[in-house]
């Protein structure tokens, strides 16, 4: 399924709550309430000003996908935050996510991209290894890893 990178400019997040069964909120963050509130998310999760949010739609235009971009040690390091994919659109569809990520973070003149993934979750530890990432550390279930983006093309 291709996937085209839309970014949330306007920081609406009314298609996140769309797209996210109360269910799937405590995956994407264990820390927000439920059922989703909007407001807790702009300002508690998504509310540094570097924070860039984007949509993943497919090729009807639906919005099948989130994820968001938090500023590092400054802005060549972006972390990786909050990827969520509807359930139709998993499967298969890791190294295009990843694609898109990495066009994005590039886009913002990224040169390096971090992110931290739940040990239990195999098939995204994976997908990181598969995409070129390298593990830095393990530590309360947690891997954290980097993705040195410099001398690569967005996708």
């Amino acid at each position: 399924m291709p996937l085209t990178l839309r970014r949330n400019r306007s920081r609406d997040l009314a298609p996140l709550e769309q797209m996210l069964p109360d269910a799937d909120i405590p995956l994407l963050n264990p820390n927000a309430k439920v059922p989703f509130d909007e407001m807790e998310w702009q300002r508690k999760w998504l509310g540094e000003g570097q924070d860039v949010s984007f949509y993943l739609e497919d090729d009807a235009g639906r919005d099948v996908g989130f994820f968001a971009l938090r500023e590092g040690i400054g802005p060549e390091v972006r972390h990786l935050t909050y990827v969520y994919l509807v359930e139709e659109a998993r499967g298969g569809a890791a190294a295009e996510l990843n694609e898109r990520v990495e066009q994005a973070a590039l886009d913002l003149g990224a040169l390096t991209l971090t992110l931290k993934v739940e040990l239990d979750n195999a098939p995204a530890l994976n997908a990181y290894l598969s995409a070129g990432y390298e593990e830095l550390s393990r530590r309360h279930g947690m891997a954290t890893m980097r993705l040195d983006l410099e001398g690569r093309q967005p996708a």
